[in-house]
């Protein structure tokens, strides 16, 4: 035990739970952390006054030479090193002097694109979140255990002079790329630990010619694999698991020589009015080895999914083995077909559109879904949301890289691509209606069985999308989205609406680059 705390880089270090069991972690947090443990077994854990990520408080360390790869602005901000060497005196500190617990993990289920990863809390419903969230490796591997990267989660300290520092708060998430290390202080969330690791996922992996993705992924018993990208509230989660279909993961994954690879071991998914008709695979996951964040539950430990009081952002972490249906290997072939979610709350996009690849591009780098009136406060009416690839918030490196090697996979793999739309049809929100759960899925299985390919294509105007006229198990009348409206130029002025926004976002954040990515050409047209 002296040996692991030396490579620590901490004093007087207490006890090292190194690795430990789940029963044995779930049992320290119930008797030190005040967690408690539901009705179906589930551990519960408050996580203080965050309750979802602190984007505003991610920082790189600004240094050769990753600083000539990170792409500087609103998601990724800089920080000096003396800043970093600061807080980390902090953060250290934290962790001296107290019982630690040391969990080594692997990041990506690919033997030739995994990583190795440490993280050092004190905290061990945190390490059990590790366990679940990450992929535990064999005994053999964890006696020779060499991370490749380490976190020091510090949550318990702040950044008192954080305003002297150029931070934004409190708060800090610190990557210093070149030492392999990061700071977590002043938030207990989780899910930043999560994150950390895929945004440094999505800065190692590009650099290497492999696309890293904010995807889920499944696989048919024929071997086809199938990408699901998509914002929350899309369906990425609840679409990719398919009776009929194994689950490779539900949120990220990477793509290299050999094919597509979840990052994770396990599953992070939103518990908000949470019911086992609707998702019954992830109501079934939350029992012994589930953790449950930020819920309420009565003196007998059952659970009020709907009751949203301490946060609308309640969630579930639960090890992927919990799902039956999932592939063990968590690894697919070079996928078949790729599907792109959206939500449009402005009901002008169809169900489904066939797209080709420099469409696939500007809609990938577009990232579009939409917020509906009542989400947040002052929202009247739908807003539209662009993030590009799907995940900006957890993009290191310029967004076109991704977009690149997308673009690179669709040609050699002679990949389809489709865009489907979630949302609403016959009008917007408010006067529409959510697309059926049954017309997605009949679209879904039209692309994953080929059987869309048989339909005859028209072109739907402004978005020049190419849509089908018939498809098994969709009304047809939905299909178009403008038949479905009752009041046509009201569709249209709405179209030419959102066709304005993808154009304005498309050429704000792309058109001041060198024209490699002008596929505006791809796009709509108004």
């Amino acid at each position: 035990m002296s040996e692991i705390k030396d490579t620590l880089g901490l004093e007087n270090v207490g006890t090292v739970y190194r690795n430990l069991d789940v029963d044995t972690l779930i049992q320290h947090a119930v008797e030190n952390e005040g967690a408690k443990v539901s009705s179906t077994g589930a551990l519960m854990i408050d996580t203080g006054i965050f309750t979802g990520r602190s984007p505003r408080d991610k920082f790189f360390v600004n240094q050769d030479p990753s600083n000539k790869y990170i792409a500087w602005g609103d998601i990724n901000f800089k920080v000096s090193k003396d800043v970093y060497e600061a807080l980390e005196v902090i953060s250290k500190k934290q962790l001296s002097n107290k019982d630690l617990y040391v969990t080594d993990v692997y990041c990506g289920s690919s033997l030739d694109s995994r990583k190795s990863v440490r993280f050092i809390t004190e905290v061990a419903w945190q390490a059990h979140f590790i366990q679940n969230m990450f992929i535990v490796p064999p005994k053999e591997d964890l006696e020779n255990f060499e991370p490749e990267f380490t976190i020091y989660n510090s949550c318990k300290t702040m950044d008192m002079a954080y305003a002297s520092h150029g931070l934004n708060s409190e708060v800090f998430v610190i990557f210093n790329v070149e030492e392999n290390t990061a700071l977590i202080g002043g938030t207990w969330y989780a899910g930043e630990m999560k994150k950390g690791v895929f945004s440094m996922m999505n800065y190692w992996l590009p650099l290497e010619g492999k696309l890293s993705m904010h995807c889920s992924a499944n696989v048919g018993k024929d071997g086809d694999t199938a990408l699901f990208f998509g914002l929350s509230g899309t369906g990425k989660t609840t679409l990719s698991t398919d009776p009929h279909r194994a689950l490779i993961g539900d949120d990220e994954h990477g793509w290299d020589d050999e094919g597509v690879f979840n990052f994770e071991g396990g599953c992070y998914a939103k518990v908000i009015n949470l019911d086992a008709e609707s998702e019954p695979d992830i109501y079934n996951a939350i029992k012994k080895g589930a953790i449950l964040e930020n819920v309420v539950a009565d003196e007998n430990g059952v659970v009020d999914y709907t009751d949203g009081s301490k946060t609308e952002n309640t969630r579930v972490s639960y090890p992927i083995n919990h799902i039956p249906n999932h592939k063990k290997d968590m690894r697919g072939g070079h996928p078949k077909n790729i599907i792109f979610l959206c939500a449009d709350a402005f009901g002008v996009l169809p169900p489904v559109a066939k797209l080709d690849k420099r469409q696939a591009m500007y809609y990938f780098l577009s990232g579009y879904t939409a917020k509906v009136a009542g989400t947040e406060r002052g929202i009247t009416e739908p807003v539209a949301t662009f993030s590009s690839c799907f995940g900006e918030a957890f993009l290191p490196l310029n967004p076109t890289v991704y977009a690149e090697l997308l673009g690179e996979k669709i040609d050699k793999h002679n990949v389809n691509v489709y865009l489907v739309n979630t949302g609403w049809t016959g009008g917007p929100y408010g006067i529409g209606s959510r697309m059926s759960i049954k017309n997605t899925r009949a679209c879904i299985n039209g692309i994953l069985d080929g059987s869309i390919n048989n339909s005859e294509f028209e072109t739907l105007p402004i978005f020049n999308l190419e849509i089908p006229k018939t498809l098994n198990g969709v009304e047809t009348k939905v299909l178009n989205p403008r038949n479905t409206w009752e009041d046509k130029e009201s569709y249209d002025e709405t179209a030419i609406k959102l066709a304005s926004m993808y154009i304005e976002n498309y050429s704000k954040k792309y058109l001041t680059l060198e024209s490699d990515y002008d596929f505006t050409a791809a796009g709509p047209k108004i």
